[in-house]
């Protein structure tokens, strides 16, 4: 029997589940990042932003959309995060209560310099 919904499954926005879900694991990873010391000379003294956690619909995987404080040392803080990931996944499945732990993946998130290349673009128009 068809779905009653018209719009197709891609087209629907995250579930509340899955928000609840992000929210919590955003919470918890704050948290880790900035208590525990992971031994990696490429994180040591270094503040990471955790803009937001997108979780799949079966709550397997997790895109975690991170900055650098600063923006500095991107290329060589991302690669030491993911490398760094099961270790970081085991400590997240200490503090939150979930079946399973998704798997988590870091990704930059671009969104402050779009915003700040948009700012710019209202500028020049107020200017003229």
């Amino acid at each position: 029997m068809p779905s009653k919904s018209r719009r197709p499954q891609s087209a629907k926005g995250p579930s509340q589940r899955q928000l609840r879900v992000g929210e919590t694991l955003r919470h918890a990873l704050s948290e880790i990042l900035m208590r525990e010391d992971f031994f990696d000379p490429d994180l040591a003294n270094v503040s990471i932003t955790i803009s937001e956690i997108t979780v799949s619909p079966d709550l397997a995987n997790a895109r975690v959309y991170t900055m650098p404080l600063g923006g500095v040392n991107i290329e060589v803080v991302l690669p030491a995060l993911n490398r760094l990931a099961p270790l970081i996944q085991s400590f997240v499945a200490k503090k939150v209560h979930l079946r399973r732990t998704p798997r988590l993946r870091f990704l930059l998130d671009e969104s402050f310099e779009n915003a700040a290349r948009m700012n710019e673009l209202f500028a020049a128009i107020r200017q003229g």
